[in-house]
């Protein structure tokens, strides 16, 4: 069972790039990937120290430089997410909550067709 962590919004971002990384990334590293933030060095070390302490990173120093490395995986955190969301948004019922989503969504031919074929693989 995978502990639900809360990410803010900021941090996501943080966890996206280290993800996307696949290894071990500096703050350094993760800094330039931001930038267009505008994210100040000690406002990344912030996000950074509070991922740290949820448990969504490990920090492993070498030398003077930091690496981080996920805790938890994208595919972990979207689905805790999801669970969460279906959870608030809809009692928990994910019949509810696909009524919702299908009603919003335009779908085309082929998102119909793949869709069947994850429920006919379920349903197996």
């Amino acid at each position: 069972m995978m502990k639900n962590i809360s990410i803010g919004e900021a941090e996501l971002e943080i966890m996206k790039v280290i993800w996307k990384a696949k290894e071990p990334i500096t703050s350094l590293d993760i800094g330039k990937e931001v930038e267009d933030k505008g994210w100040k060095k000690t406002t990344i070390a912030t996000f950074l120290t509070r991922l740290v302490e949820k448990g969504a990173l490990s920090a492993d120093k070498q030398g003077k430089l930091y690496y981080y490395t996920p805790l938890i995986t994208e595919k972990e955190y979207r689905k805790s997410q999801t669970k969460n969301l279906i959870k608030t948004l809809y009692n928990g019922s994910v019949r509810d909550f696909a009524v919702s989503f299908f009603e919003e969504q335009k779908l085309s031919d082929k998102d119909i067709q793949e869709l069947k074929a994850i429920f006919e693989d379920k349903g197996e």
